[in-house]
C-alpha cells in the first residue's frame, strides 16, 4: 500500500523516526553496511555521486556549506547532508540548496521503516537518516554529495562511503563520552575517515593532533595537505575571520578531489552561502550562534568583537549536560553585559540551579569584581520578552537551543530530536 504523503501521513513517520532514539548512539558500521545493501546504494565507484566526507569538532557544518556552495555555483548538482537539524528533520538533507520535500520524506520514511521491521538489532535513529540521505541523493541524481559526519569518524554511520576527499576541521574537545578524554584519542577517531590513496585536507590543528593525522595518513597511503593561511582572495559570505580559514580549507578540498569550480564559481560560492545558527543575525538585535563548545565559544567571541567592537551582549544560554557549560561561560563572560539562563527543551538539558550556579562560578571577576546580572527564564520566549537594557540580545549554548529561538521568529514548530 502507498504511503500516505499528507501532515497525518509524515507526522506518524516522524513519530516512529523519533521513536527510534531508544536505541541510542551506537558506533560502528556493521548495520549500515546491511542497510545500504538493502537499499541498493552505491557506495562508491562510478555509479556513486562524488563524496566530500567531513569530520572534526567544530567548523563542520559551515565547512560543508561552503563546499556544497561552491560546487552548486559550478553547475553541479550537489547533495548536503548535515546534523542535527534547528527546526526540521528536512533540514538535514539538502538537493541543489534546497530541504527534501515533505512527501518524498514521508514515503522513504515509511519505507525504511517497512524494511527494519523485523531486523535485530534495529537501526538506530542516525543510521536510519544518514541511509535515508544517501539514497535520496542517489535517486535524485547528485553528482556531488557532501556529508558531514555525527560523532567521531571511524565508527560513524556516515563512514562507509568513498569519498573523492577527506577534509578534518579543527579537533578540539567534545563528545568525550564516546571519543577518548584527550586530544589525541579524539583525532585519532576523526582521522578514521581517512581512506587508502584517497587525499586528505586539515584545517591547522595542535602539534599532537597533526601528529596523529600524519601516521594515520602515512599508514593509508593518503596524502595529506594541511592548508596554511585563511581565505584572502575575496569576501566570505559568513562573518568571522573563523570563516575564512574555513573558506581556506573548502577551497582546499575542491582542488584535492579534482572539484575545482572555476574562479567565478569559487567567489561566488564563498559569497552567497547561507549556513543558519552561526552567528545569524535575526534583526538588528537578535543574534542566535549554536557555540556549544569552548573552542566554538572563543571563535564567537572573536566574531563579536569583530562585528560589534565595544558592545556588550543580553546573552540568553542554556546547554546540555554533556557540555562543558562552564568552560563556554568562561569564554563568554568578557562580552556579557547581563545574562539569562535557560533550560534547552530536552531531557539532557542542565537545570535551572545547575546553571546558576555554573554561571556565579564563571562570571566572578568580570567588570571590576562584579559580574553581569543573572536571571532565569522557563524558555527561551520567556527569556526574549526581559528587557535587554538595550543590549544586542545573543542566544548562545547550543544548537538545540538556536533552534527554538529559530522556530519562534519563523512561527513554526520545532522538531526535538536528541541526536
Amino acid at each position: 500500500m502507498r504511503a500516505r504523503v499528507g501532515a497525518a501521513g509524515l507526522g506518524e513517520a516522524l513519530e516512529w523516526l523519533y521513536g527510534t532514539q531508544v536505541f541510542g548512539v551506537k558506533l560502528g558500521l556493521d548495520e549500515m553496511y546491511r542497510l545500504t545493501g538493502a537499499l541498493a546504494i552505491a557506495l562508491g565507484g562510478a555509479d556513486a555521486p562524488r563524496f566530500i566526507h567531513v569530520a572534526g569538532t567544530n567548523g563542520k557544518g559551515s565547512t560543508c556549506a561552503l563546499i556544497e556552495s561552491m560546487c552548486r555555483a559550478a553547475g553541479r548538482r550537489t547533495g548536503l547532508y548535515t546534523s542535527p537539524h534547528l527546526v526540521s528533520l528536512r533540514e538535514r538533507f539538502r538537493l541543489n540548496g534546497e530541504c527534501i520535500s515533505e512527501p518524498e520524506l514521508c514515503e522513504a520514511l515509511h519505507r525504511i521503516r517497512k524494511l527494519v521491521s523485523d531486523w535485530e538489532p534495529h537501526p538506530t535513529f542516525f543510521e536510519i537518516v544518514t541511509a535515508l540521505g544517501l539514497e535520496w541523493f542517489q535517486r535524485k541524481g547528485a553528482e556531488c554529495v557532501v556529508l558531514e559526519t555525527g560523532l567521531g569518524g571511524r565508527l560513524d554511520a556516515t563512514n562507509v562511503v568513498i569519498p573523492v576527499v577527506s577534509v578534518l576541521t579543527p579537533i578540539g574537545l567534545d563528545h568525550q563520552q564516546y571519543l577518548g578524554e584527550s586530544l589525541r584519542e579524539i583525532a585519532l577517531e576523526k582521522a578514521g575517515i581517512l581512506k587508502p590513496g584517497v587525499p586528505a585536507v586539515s584545517a591547522p590543528q595542535p602539534g599532537e593532533v597533526l601528529e596523529v593525522f600524519a601516521r594515520v595518513a602515512l599508514e593509508k597511503g593518503a596524502s595529506l595537505r594541511v592548508v596554511s593561511a585563511p581565505w584572502k582572495e575575496g569576501p566570505v559570505g559568513l562573518p568571522g575571520a573563523v570563516q575564512r580559514w574555513n573558506a581556506s580549507l573548502a577551497v582546499a578540498a575542491l582542488e584535492a578531489a579534482g572539484l575545482e569550480p572555476g574562479e567565478e564559481a569559487r567567489r561566488s560560492g564563498l559569497e552567497q552561502v547561507q549556513w543558519p545558527g552561526r552567528f545569524q543575525r535575526l534583526g538588528a538585535d537578535l543574534i542566535v550562534d549554536g557555540a556549544h563548545n569552548p573552542a566554538a565559544a572563543a571563535a564567537l567571541v572573536e566574531i563579536w568583537r569583530e562585528m560589534y567592537p565595544g558592545e556588550k551582549a543580553a546573552l540568553i544560554f542554556g546547554a546540555l549536560q554533556d557540555k562543558d557549560a562552564y568552560a563556554v561561560l568562561r569564554h563568554l563572560a568578557p562580552i556579557t553585559g547581563q545574562v539569562t539562563l535557560v533550560p534547552v527543551q530536552s531531557p539532557r538539558s542542565f537545570g535551572l540551579s545547575q546553571l546558576r550556579a555554573l554561571a556565579a562560578e564563571a562570571f566572578r571577576g568580570e567588570g571590576a569584581g562584579v559580574g553581569p546580572e543573572i536571571f532565569e527564564a522557563a524558555d527561551v520566549a520567556s527569556a526574549l520578552e526581559r528587557s535587554s537594557n538595550g543590549l544586542r540580545r545573543l542566544v548562545a549554548g547550543s544548537l538545540y537551543l538556536v533552534g527554538e529561538a529559530l522556530a519562534l521568529h519563523t512561527g513554526t514548530a520545532q522538531e526535538r530530536s536528541a541526536q
